[in-house]
């Protein structure tokens, strides 16, 4: 089955082709199924988000279609940076600058309060039209500095026992992840329609 996924971004997709792939999905991006678009995400939850970015995919190819939402919350900057994730601290930040930013605001914070998760929400929309939404999330806390060179975004900050998401291979990272979690619970929907 071709699922196109709305997002042009190559870890993502990376990460979601090497999920389902062995399910026997084939996943494109948007930009290989020949759209170049970015919607507006202009929702206040992860679920919500994901819901637009798919529907937005859908409306213009009306083929099976999956987007991702996904992000970092940490508990003792309440809940930030959320939704926000990606674009957290401005839009010329980089992933290495927005890691900085958030340990800088927990400077002082003690290792029992720097609880945090990844969340991940994925939208299905089939070729009717018809939207289902998938969810994981991994706990884990905020470390002090960047540890391990594997992943993506917070992956290198963000602790998982005595090791950052960065240092797990993908094949562990996917095992255990918000984005695995979540695909998994897609690939489970998909095998059972």
């Amino acid at each position: 089955m071709d699922l196109i996924l709305a997002s042009n971004n190559k870890d993502k997709l990376r990460e979601v082709k090497r999920i389902l792939s062995p399910y026997g999905f084939e996943v494109k991006s948007q930009s290989e199924a020949g759209v170049h678009m970015e919607a507006d995400e202009t929702g206040t939850t992860f679920a919500e988000n994901s819901a637009i970015k798919a529907k937005a995919l859908y409306d213009i190819l009306h083929t099976p279609t999956i987007a991702d939402d996904s992000g970092l919350e940490v508990d003792a900057l309440g809940g930030e940076p959320g939704v926000y994730s990606a674009r957290y601290g401005g839009p010329e930040v980089d992933d290495i600058e927005r890691c900085y930013l958030v340990m800088e605001k927990l400077k002082g914070v003690p290792d029992e309060k720097r609880t945090a998760r990844f969340v991940c929400v994925i939208t299905y929309i089939d070729e009717s039209g018809e939207m289902t939404q998938f969810d994981g999330k991994i706990e884990g806390r905020i470390g002090y500095d960047r540890v391990g060179d594997n992943g993506f975004g917070y992956d290198p900050i963000f602790m998982v026992g005595d090791r950052s998401l960065a240092e797990f291979s993908d094949d562990e990272k996917n095992a255990v992840s918000h984005r695995g979690t979540a695909l998994r619970k897609l690939e489970e929907f998909l095998k059972n329609k």
